[in-house]
């Protein structure tokens, strides 16, 4: 059968480091932290009081009314704004009669726990007759691509994939190939979380994942570096809107990078943990590429998991030097969470954000706080901030608990 190519035509995030878009994008060019100390809950017993949240977040400010975000969750409002951010950017409607051909396929990894937490203490406060009705549509992650279908009458495919902190990824992964064998036009992907709360802080801590250096929390995030002590979690959304390159071109749009492979592995191991030769990370890698048709030595940039954890950034980097050799050492490798934080489902979606933001701007951002790099971590990171370069490919890394794996090839768009 024949296959369509699928290209990136519309962007939108919302994240630690920026509100909209361009914001976002300036600040990561710049080098600029996000991670502050938490604000959303009292952290007076935690080990861990820092993250990176969106600040100032207001629903109304992005289109979504106040009756129609108070029957959201926190995650959702944020899917819901995003979507909105989307549609502005591409300058589209979706036409009446293309409405099923349409769809909207985001990432989340946790949902609406927020919701879950409020609504537990509320049962064992004051018994089951406080439980409102609307807590159980409120809290499903499926609500964040039923939300924005709501907005927007996308009627076409319509789900989340949950997959830890490759969700977002493999949302992404899973919308191009409804394009790709011609079961959809176009479909809004991304990925999308807001669990920054006492109970998602209090168990990544009794895993002992999270980052204690509160009192510095600029610099707490330290993808590839010695002193790394654990991620950074944050929130936030990015999302992409893709289109068969014939439908992108009928209707005239602008069109920023092309989707050209994707890959998806399981490392078959551990809970939590990869395999130390990242042997899982290593066939996501080169299932990608080999769908594409793409030698190792044509990619030049990889946006990197970067979870500025010992065993991810060790296990990551020796993964990229089993799939791409010599060519591992001209790699520019970037790690987006250095700023942004670990935004967990939403992370492989803002990360893809960026890869297409630096295809189409020619600018490959930077990674802070590496100053010192851990052992076996001896990449080119790019520890010396942000560079103007023009690139043909670039690669976007997730992988998550229960050794799911999933990657991303994207390309400078050529006709």
């Amino acid at each position: 059968m024949s296959l369509n190519r699928v290209v990136v035509t519309g962007l939108s995030a919302i994240t630690p480091i920026g509100r909209d878009l361009e914001s976002s994008w300036t600040n990561l060019v710049a080098g600029v932290s996000g991670i502050g100390p938490i604000t959303q809950f009292d952290t007076t017993e935690h080990a861990t009081s820092i993250a990176g949240e969106v600040k100032d977040f207001d629903p109304d400010a992005y289109g979504v009314p106040f009756k129609a975000a108070k029957r959201m969750d926190r995650f959702c409002q944020l899917a819901v704004a995003a979507g909105n951010l989307l549609f502005e950017h591409t300058g589209w409607t979706i036409p009446e009669d293309e409405e099923e051909r349409v769809g909207c396929i985001l990432g989340c990894g946790l949902g609406g726990l927020q919701t879950i937490e409020t609504y537990h203490a509320k049962l064992l406060e004051q018994g089951p007759k406080r439980v409102s009705p609307f807590m159980i549509p409120v809290l499903i992650s499926n609500m964040a691509p039923g939300q924005i279908a709501i907005f927007s009458k996308a009627r076409g495919p319509n789900l989340v994939t949950t997959s830890a902190c490759a969700s977002g990824t493999h949302g992404i992964g899973t919308a191009y190939s409804e394009i790709r064998l011609g079961r959809a036009d176009a479909m809004i992907t991304g990925g999308v979380e807001a669990t920054i709360t006492p109970l998602a802080v209090a168990g990544f801590n009794a895993l002992k994942a999270l980052s204690t250096r509160n009192d510095d929390p600029a610099h707490a995030s330290r993808p590839f570096d010695r002193d790394r002590d654990g991620f950074v979690i944050g929130e936030g959304c990015g999302l992409l809107l893709l289109e068969s390159l014939d439908h992108a071109k009928a209707r005239g749009a602008t069109i920023l990078a092309e989707v050209v492979g994707y890959g998806a592995s399981s490392d078959a191991y551990h809970m939590t943990a990869p395999p130390e030769d990242g042997r899982g990370m290593a066939l996501a890698m080169r299932a990608a590429l080999r769908e594409a048709g793409v030698a190792p030595e044509a990619v030049e940039h990889i946006n990197a998991h970067a979870t500025s954890t010992e065993l991810n950034d060790s296990c990551e980097t020796k993964a990229i030097k089993a799939v791409f050799g010599d060519h591992a050492r001209k790699l520019a490798i970037t790690a987006n969470k250095s700023m942004i934080g670990h935004l967990l489902g939403a992370a492989g979606g803002v990360e893809a954000v960026f890869s297409v933001l630096s295809l189409s701007r020619g600018v490959l951002p930077g990674t802070i706080n590496l100053d010192n790099p851990g052992e076996g971590c001896d990449l080119d990171y790019m520890a010396d901030g942000s560079r103007e370069r023009q690139v043909e490919y670039v690669l976007s890394n997730s992988f998550g608990f229960g050794g799911t794996n999933g990657c991303l090839l994207f390309k400078r768009y050529q006709d």
